[in-house]
């Protein structure tokens, strides 16, 4: 590890994964360069790692099967396992179903 910079003041040329990725690239295997460090009351400041944006490597591009797993996944998490129906959202995990179904048990 490097370098630790406090909120906002990390030099020109280092970006975090958000920032890479905003920028259309990825990290791309290179090790994290620096920390950045957000304080905060009466706990652990929050921390950031750093990449260096000159040996970013482009975002890979999405293929066709990259885009089928993901349509499923997504499907997955809106199928009520109560009712086994699309619910058109994603099925909270603290309720384990759907609103309807969370909503009138019986039925």
């Amino acid at each position: 590890m490097g370098d630790v910079y406090r909120w906002r003041l990390a030099p020109d040329g280092l970006a975090t994964r958000r920032q890479l990725r905003a920028l259309g690239l990825r990290p791309g295997g290179q090790d994290v360069v620096a920390e950045l460090h957000r304080p905060r009351r009466r706990k652990p400041p929050l921390v950031a790692y750093l990449y260096r944006v000159d040996r970013a490597k482009p975002v890979r591009p999405m293929t066709p099967a990259r885009t089928a797993a993901l349509a499923a996944a997504m499907l997955a998490r809106r199928t009520c396992p109560t009712c086994r129906t699309d619910a058109g959202y994603c099925i909270p995990r603290s309720l384990g179903m759907c609103v309807t179904c969370h909503d009138n048990p019986a039925a």
